[in-house]
């Protein structure tokens, strides 16, 4: 085989880093989705079995973004997104192949850790991509991270589309579908990613935590962190919500089409009025509106369901406010990320972002995950959850207003 089938390009293209991001949640949704189905359905577990285990998996790749992150830095990016998506493929044989628990679970956590792997590598390609993308005049480093999440919410769309089709065969099929996803997006990946810079140095366990000698630094990853902690109610929390409405969860594919839409049709412009208005503002409003979103379902949850489609109004408030939040938040807090590190760990302050996320995740939802079964049915007691839930992320829209005004003094001495 001649040479050059071995030589990576030399420039990165910046496009490929958002094909990517779509190729990879079409995989990750066609399977995730419907993994606690099978878990219910195929394996018999418990609701509270079923949500250790999905626990499981988003600790396992949100946990892990630290280690990803520092090893992104240490061997170069290239290297590690290809291990990464080798992980999540072994992960996907495993939930196709497994005949007993443990092995379903292995694989659940080993999607989760592929994606610790390739996730903040690319984030901080992207990152850099962005940087100088700006530095010339081009397209802003925010506005970059805005299209890379039009791109994922485009993948999250299609994703649960080509799991249904295919969810009639059983959830093994539909996990070998992802496993092939992601060995075309491995092949292709490849041949295209150009090589990194690595380090010469040992990797060693202090420079992982060098991200958290700021304060500033820490203070902002634990705020943030109750985003993907609201968020990932979606799983948790939105079927509960469905099943006291007397909805079937076959109405979750609409409501995750629903977010998806309204990302792809109004981040960039969202991205725009954040840059704007800056941190400072964006991100305590960002938070609000995920408070509002729980609060919103508490409003109805003591009522009996009307029939018909107002009965998913609570999930339509809940899907639309936790995706406007979304579209707020995650842009801007993914810019703020390089002023506090360095071009020598922009990886591991992802990763350090995303780790802190994958713990409040465990932590929220074995704190709060029992609370949710008293909203099951309709009653005075079933809007408490709720309220639980509203109030994790209206801490944080506070601590966000402290947090990002330095960066607003910043700002305004920058423009005199």
């Amino acid at each position: 085989m001649p040479a050059f089938f071995y030589r990576p390009p030399s420039r990165l293209w910046p496009p490929l880093l958002l094909g990517s991001q779509l190729v990879f949640n079409i995989g990750f949704y066609a399977v995730v989705p419907f993994l606690a189905i099978f878990l219910r359905d195929d394996m018999r577990l418990s609701g509270g079995a079923i949500g250790l285990v999905i626990g499981l998996r988003t600790f396992s790749q949100q946990g892990m973004f630290l280690l990803g992150g520092a090893l992104a830095d240490r061997f170069g990016a290239r290297g590690v997104i290809l291990c990464g998506c080798l992980v999540r493929i072994s992960g996907y044989l495993l939930l196709a192949l497994g005949a007993t628990l443990w092995p379903i679970v292995l694989g659940a956590c080993l999607t989760g850790i592929g994606g610790a792997l390739f996730s903040p590598s690319i984030e901080a390609l992207l990152a850099k991509a962005g940087t100088q993308s700006e530095a010339a005049g081009k397209r802003s480093r925010a506005e970059w991270f805005a299209l890379f999440a039009v791109c994922g919410e485009l993948g999250a769309m299609l994703g649960p589309v080509l799991g249904s089709l295919l969810a009639g065969f059983g959830f093994q099929r539909v996990a070998l579908a992802g496993a092939g996803v992601f060995v075309l997006a491995l092949l292709v990946l490849f041949f295209t990613l150009p090589r990194t810079p690595r380090k010469q140095a040992a990797l060693h366990i202090a420079p992982w935590w060098q991200t958290f000698r700021n304060r500033r630094f820490v203070a902002f990853i634990v705020a943030y962190s109750a985003y993907l902690f609201s968020y990932n109610q979606l799983y948790l929390a939105l079927p509960v919500e469905l099943r006291r409405s007397g909805s079937s969860e076959s109405d979750l594919g609409p409501l995750f089409v629903l977010a998806s839409l309204l990302i792809i049709a109004l981040q960039l412009p969202l991205a725009r009025l954040a840059r704007r208005c800056g941190a400072a503002r964006i991100l305590p409003l960002g938070f609000a509106l995920l408070a509002a979103a729980f609060a919103s379902v508490a409003l109805f949850a003591a009522d009996t369901p009307p029939a018909g489609w107002q009965r998913l109004l609570p999930a339509v408030c809940m899907v639309t406010l936790l995706t406007l939040g979304q579209m707020l938040i995650v842009p801007v807090g993914m810019d703020l990320i390089p002023r506090f590190a360095s071009d020598q760990n922009l990886g591991a302050h992802y990763g350090a972002l995303a780790s802190m996320g994958g713990l409040a995740v465990l932590a929220g939802n074995f704190a709060l995950g029992g609370q949710l079964d008293h909203a099951l049915t309709p009653s005075p007691q079933a809007a408490l959850p709720w309220l639980w839930l509203a109030a994790v992320p209206l801490c944080s829209a506070l601590a966000m207003v402290f947090i990002c005004r330095p960066f607003t003094r910043a700002a305004r001495a920058g423009s005199r």
